[in-house]
């Protein structure tokens, strides 16, 4: 009943997680939009008022014509949105799946001790230290570098560099799948303290300034700029990042961090080609399709690279045998799918119950490669072809 009760607390963090995050990104995405679209205003009226930049637009049958102050409007208005919560339930949302799924079950879903040989509780620790290091590291860097001529480069670069760093080390202390979702949860958590340390904070200080009657400090936005500018180009690699856990022939590539860093380096190239093209289209200039096509070849080959080798011919053609292919299932399998212990409600202790299963054998242990979990009872390359073999003759037990 634990289990079965994990597994609906799962299901409901990650359908809840899914939609704060589409709110979220999609917010980041349409204020990225709208900052790279603005046009100088030529209405002496709305120059007058200190409009920096609008943007006419059509959508769902109607006219929009959002306006930008570049410091703040000459009096604030009775209404005024907030966009922040998207952020944080975002986050709490991840955070509360990450724990169900990592935390309260590291010896299965942290720990690899073929990778590192530690305890689920030193595992757990370390992964939540991950996320606070890497918080307190990025921020330094924005911090240090950020004022720095050229500072945005020096941030990127530096930022890069750290994220490899940490993209190595997961991958050298936990299981791939863990190390893939702990590099995007890491990232995810720097996005959200960048809302909650500095923008937020620092629009409350603009509105602080004009209730008081003070002249506004451009520099709170432009450090909120700096760093919502950083958010959009986290979105990609973190996404990618969350969702390749879900395919054993990446998490457990050989060189499995510079797997992860490859994709993660694609999403951010695509990422920046959208936004230099709206630039592009404000300024009347081509779109700038070559960072997209630099990411797309960036995924070209790493699907080259990855391809499996050639499966030789000889003595692979032969159908295996019922007794053979429980023997395999026995030794491998039962400990987790058994008549007493059924982990995802599946169990292969009878032969109904494995030709019932059998699709999801062959997704999981074949095609996805998840299975066994972090392949802790030691599956075999010739196991795993003798269970291709079954299935695609028929799945019979004979």
């Amino acid at each position: 009943m634990d289990a079965y009760l994990l597994d609906w607390a799962n299901l409901l963090l990650r359908w809840a997680h899914v939609i704060v995050a589409i709110a979220w990104i999609g917010s980041s995405f349409y204020f990225v939009f709208l900052d790279s679209s603005l046009t100088r205003p030529t209405d002496p009226a709305l120059l007058a008022k200190g409009v920096d930049g609008e943007l006419w637009a059509v959508h769902g049958g109607g006219f929009y014509h959002p306006q930008k102050y570049l410091v703040a409007p000459p009096a604030l208005p009775a209404n005024l949105h907030w966009f922040y919560w998207e952020s944080y339930s975002t986050w709490l949302t991840g955070f509360g799946l990450f724990a169900a799924l990592y935390l309260f079950q590291a010896d299965s879903f942290l720990v690899d001790r073929q990778v590192h040989d530690w305890s689920g509780a030193a595992a757990g620790a370390a992964a939540l230290g991950f996320l606070l290091l890497f918080w307190l590291l990025y921020d330094g860097l924005c911090r240090g570098l950020g004022s720095r001529r050229h500072g945005d480069l020096w941030v990127g670069a530096a930022v890069l560099g750290a994220v490899t760093l940490a993209s190595w080390a997961a991958c050298q202390l936990f299981a791939g799948r863990a190390a893939f979702v702990l590099v995007g949860a890491m990232l995810a958590t720097a996005m959200s303290a960048n809302v909650f340390f500095w923008i937020i904070p620092g629009q409350r200080k603009v509105i602080a300034q004009m209730k008081a009657g003070e002249p506004v400090d451009p520099r709170h936005g432009q450090r909120a700029k700096q760093r919502s500018v950083h958010n959009t180009y986290f979105t990609l690699p973190v996404l990618v990042a969350m969702l390749s856990n879900h395919y054993g022939w990446l998490t457990g590539a050989a060189h499995n961090w510079a797997v992860l860093m490859a994709l993660m380096l694609a999403g951010a190239l695509i990422r920046h080609s959208f936004v230099a093209r709206h630039r592009a289209a404000v300024q009347g200039r081509p779109a700038p399709w070559g960072w997209a096509a630099a990411g797309c070849a960036i995924l070209a080959t790493l699907a080259w690279a990855l391809a499996p080798a050639p499966q030789p011919v000889a003595t692979t053609n032969a159908v295996p045998g019922g007794a053979e292919l429980r023997r395999v299932l026995a030794e491998r399998c039962l400990v987790c799918h058994n008549a007493q212990v059924q982990n995802k409600n599946v169990a292969l202790h009878e032969d109904a119950l494995i030709r019932r299963h059998a699709q999801a054998i062959y997704q999981q242990v074949v095609l996805l490669r998840q299975m066994p979990l972090n392949n802790a009872t030691g599956l075999t390359e010739a196991e795993r072809a003798l269970i291709r073999r079954w299935y695609e003759a028929g799945a019979a037990l004979p």
